[in-house]
């Protein structure tokens, strides 16, 4: 009962927040110290970050278990202190007041969230590609290149451009898609987007195919905590006047 008691008061306490937080710099800055000497790093963006991590020696990852047990204890930090903060103020008459700070804390938790569905799922990958060209997306379907259109400008500059695709299961397409600037093809949670491209000898182009589980996440907690720390701006300005 007695270390119940004590676990309780460690998460609800301030100071766990402030010194955590202190430790989360700390890894960070020695992470800003390592990764750049190591080779082992480069190939970090193109697969799942967990499934990484186990495949490489402690030695060299130590900063980065020691970050997810950092941002696991500040998350288990951050749900007992709002519980907390609305269980004290529940009743108090300017409701938006009470729950605006909550609201960002909820928008923290959802980025984090969104970390750790990527660390586990995402994926990315860089293919050349011509007009004709088939790329092996998934298990069960493919995508054909049909054509890259590209308009260049009378002094040379590639002023326009477009790459027509098709989405194929068991041979038949099911799907056509276009991909141009700012506009990716998204399919089944793939993202493919156009990185680069040749015009001579043949019409290539770099394909960057992308997997981000936790997208979706990462921006429904950037609106929350943008909503809530507008609102508490707000109110904080007509308290006070």
């Amino acid at each position: 009962m007695i270390v119940f008691k004590y676990v309780i008061r460690f998460f609800l306490s301030l100071n766990t927040t402030l010194w955590f937080l202190g430790f989360l710099l700390i890894m960070l800055f020695a992470g800003a110290l390592i990764m750049p000497g190591k080779q082992a790093f480069q190939g970090l963006h193109t697969v799942p970050l967990f499934k990484w991590l186990t495949t490489q020696p402690l030695t060299l990852t130590w900063w980065l278990w020691c970050l997810i047990g950092i941002l696991s204890v500040l998350t288990v930090n951050t749900l007992f202190c709002s519980i907390e903060s609305i269980l004290k103020k529940r009743k108090v008459t300017q409701w938006l007041l009470l729950i605006s700070p909550q609201v960002i804390h909820i928008g923290f938790l959802f980025m984090l969230l969104a970390h750790l569905f990527s660390a586990l799922g995402s994926s990315q990958r860089f293919v050349a590609a011509r007009e004709g060209s088939v790329l092996h997306i998934s298990e069960d379907s493919a995508m054909q290149v049909k054509g890259i259109n590209i308009l260049v400008s009378p002094r040379g500059y590639i002023s326009e451009w477009e790459v027509s695709v098709e989405y194929l299961s068991n041979g038949e397409v099911f799907k056509k898609d276009t991909i141009k600037p700012n506009q990716p093809s998204i399919h089944r949670g793939l993202n493919v987007n156009v990185k680069d491209f040749r015009l001579f000898p043949k019409k290539t182009v770099l394909l960057q195919v992308s997997k981000e589980p936790g997208a979706v996440w990462a921006l429904t907690g950037g609106i929350l905590c943008m909503a809530g720390i507008t609102i508490l701006i707000i109110l904080k300005i007509k308290k006070e006047r």
